[in-house]
C-alpha cells in the first residue's frame, strides 16, 4: 500500500481561507483536501498560519496572522482564557455560538441518517460567570503558592484569579484561601516528587442561597496550622463547609475516598424548580443553576407527565429531576450506582416533603435488564448520561421494558446520535432535538430529545 504523501510539510507556511470549525473549536483549512486545524481561527477568515505537526491525513497548524476577521469575532479575549481551555469561544460571538451548537447536531444527526428537526440552541442569559463549581490545582512557581489552570494539554500552571466563568464569589473565595495558605506556609503539591500538601482547592456555591462549601484536597489527612487555618477560611464571606480531602495517591484523579468535615455542615443548600438540595462534596450537581432549569423545563414539558405515570429516572444522582417531577406523577423510580449520591437524593426528597419516591443502588446498565426480566411497569423513562452514552445492555433493556416515552438528556451529542439510531430502530419515534447552552464560551453542547414507542 502506497504511503499518503501529505501536501505541506512541518515548519512550513502558508495562506488561506478557514472554511469549518470542529466540534473541539479548531479551525479548518483545506490544502489539496489536506486539512490543516488551527485553533484560535473563525470560519471566513483569511490567515497566513505556520505548518506545527504533520500526519498522514490531516495535519496542525499555528496562526500567524488574521489579513480578514470574520464579521462574528470579538476582539480583546485574554489570550490565557484560550490557552487553558477555558473558553475556546470567547472569540465567537455569542449568536453565532448557539448557531455553531446547533450546527454539530446536525451533522451529526445527517452521518447516521436520522431526519429529526434540530431546534435552535437555548441561550444563557449570563454568559461569564456562571459555574457554580470549581476545582483548581495548587502549586508553587518560583517560590510562590499559587492556583490557576493549566495549559491545555500540559500541567503547566497558569497562575489566575479571575477564571471569566467561575462565579465571581469562588474567584474571590479560592483567591482569599491561596492568600491564607502562603499567610500560614502550607506547602503546595509538586507533582514530580510527590511532596508538598495542598493539592487542589475545590469550591461549590448555592446560587439561591449564596451558601459555599471550600474543599481543601490535601496529601496528607492534618494541615500544617491547620486550626488557624480553618478558623480564617471559615470567616470568609458565604462559607458555611470546609472539608479537608485525603488523597495520598500519584495520580490525576482529584478526589480521595476520604473527606472530613472540620467546619460547618457537610452540604449546601441550593433550589432548583422550586425544590431545595442539599449538596455534598462529591454529589454530582449541574455547574449552571439558570441554565439548568431550562433544560430540565424543557425535558419535563417534553415528557407531558400525567398524574398515573410511573417514571424511571436511570441516572439519579442527588435527585434533582425526579424530585423535580415526583409532584406530578404516581411514582418516581430512582437508580443511581453512587451509595452518597442515594443518600442524598434520600434526603432531599424528605427535604421536599416527598414520599412517592424509591431509590435502587446500582449500574443502570445492570438494574435496568433485570426489571426487564421482571417486567417492572415504567410509562416515562428519563436518561441524562455520562457521555459515553448508554450501554448496549442498557439500550437492549428498554426495548425489551417498552417505556410509552423516553427522555434522553444528553452532554454529548456523538453518543446521543448513536443512542438514538438504536432506539428509533428498536421501535420509538423522535421528532425533535432541542440543543441547551449550558456551558457559554465552550464548545459543549446538552441536548433533549423525546422519544415515543411506536406500536407496530
Amino acid at each position: 500500500m502506497a504511503k499518503i504523501q501529505a501536501p505541506v510539510r512541518k515548519n512550513e507556511k502558508g495562506s488561506g481561507t478557514v472554511t469549518d470549525l470542529t466540534y473541539e473549536a479548531m479551525g479548518v483549512i483545506k490544502v489539496d483536501d489536506y486539512p490543516l486545524f488551527i485553533a484560535n481561527v473563525l470560519p471566513g477568515e483569511e490567515i497566513d498560519y505556520l505548518v506545527t505537526k504533520v500526519n498522514a491525513h490531516y495535519g496542525f497548524a499555528r496562526v500567524l496572522a488574521v489579513k480578514k476577521a470574520s464579521p462574528d469575532r470579538v476582539e480583546g479575549v485574554e489570550r490565557v482564557y484560550l490557552q487553558a481551555g477555558i473558553a475556546p469561544l470567547a472569540q465567537l460571538s455569542y449568536p453565532a455560538q448557539l448557531k455553531f451548537k446547533q450546527q454539530q447536531v446536525i451533522n451529526l444527526l445527517a452521518k447516521v441518517k436520522l431526519p429529526l428537526t434540530v431546534a435552535p440552541t437555548i441561550g444563557a442569559d449570563q454568559q461569564t460567570g456562571y459555574r457554580n463549581k470549581a476545582q483548581v490545582p495548587v502549586r508553587t512557581i518560583k517560590g510562590v503558592l499559587e492556583t490557576g489552570i493549566y495549559r491545555q494539554k500540559s500541567h503547566d500552571l497558569l497562575p489566575l484569579s479571575n477564571f471569566l466563568i467561575q462565579a465571581p464569589q469562588i474567584d474571590a473565595t479560592i483567591k482569599a484561601v491561596r492568600d491564607l495558605l502562603r499567610e500560614f506556609g502550607v506547602p503546595a503539591y509538586n507533582e514530580q516528587y510527590h511532596s508538598g500538601v495542598i493539592r487542589h482547592i475545590m469550591v461549590r456555591r448555592g446560587q439561591a442561597t449564596g451558601q459555599q462549601m471550600v474543599v481543601l484536597v490535601s496529601k496528607q489527612r492534618h494541615l500544617p496550622h491547620e486550626i488557624e487555618l480553618i478558623e480564617a477560611i471559615a470567616a470568609l464571606p458565604e462559607v458555611v463547609s470546609i472539608i479537608i480531602n485525603y488523597n495520598p495517591k500519584t495520580t490525576n484523579v482529584i478526589l480521595g475516598a476520604q473527606e472530613r468535615l472540620v467546619h460547618g455542615q457537610p452540604y449546601i443548600e441550593d433550589e432548583l424548580l422550586g425544590h431545595k438540595f442539599h449538596i455534598s462534596a462529591q454529589s454530582f450537581y449541574q455547574v449552571n443553576h439558570d441554565q439548568t432549569e431550562k433544560l430540565y423545563q424543557t425535558a419535563i414539558d417534553a415528557a407531558d407527565l400525567q398524574p398515573d405515570d410511573v417514571v424511571v429516572d436511570a441516572y439519579s444522582g442527588i435527585g434533582t429531576i425526579g424530585i423535580s417531577v415526583a409532584e406530578k406523577v404516581k411514582t418516581v423510580k430512582e437508580i443511581e450506582v453512587v451509595p452518597e449520591a442515594v443518600a442524598d437524593a434520600k434526603a432531599n426528597a424528605q427535604l421536599n416533603g416527598l414520599t412517592n419516591l424509591e431509590f435502587t443502588v446500582g449500574k443502570a446498565e445492570e438494574v435496568m435488564p433485570t426489571w426487564a426480566e421482571q417486567q417492572v411497569k415504567m410509562d416515562v423513562l428519563f436518561v441524562d448520561p455520562p457521555r459515553k452514552g448508554l450501554s448496549p445492555e442498557f439500550v437492549a433493556a428498554v426495548l425489551q421494558v417498552k417505556p410509552a416515552k423516553i427522555v434522553y438528556i444528553s452532554c454529548n451529542p456523538a453518543t446521543l446520535v448513536r443512542d438514538l439510531r438504536l432506539l428509533v430502530d428498536g421501535g420509538y419515534e423522535a421528532k425533535t432535538v432541542q440543543p441547551v447552552d449550558m456551558f457559554p464560551l465552550t464548545n459543549h453542547v446538552e441536548s433533549v430529545v423525546a422519544l415515543t414507542r411506536v406500536e407496530k
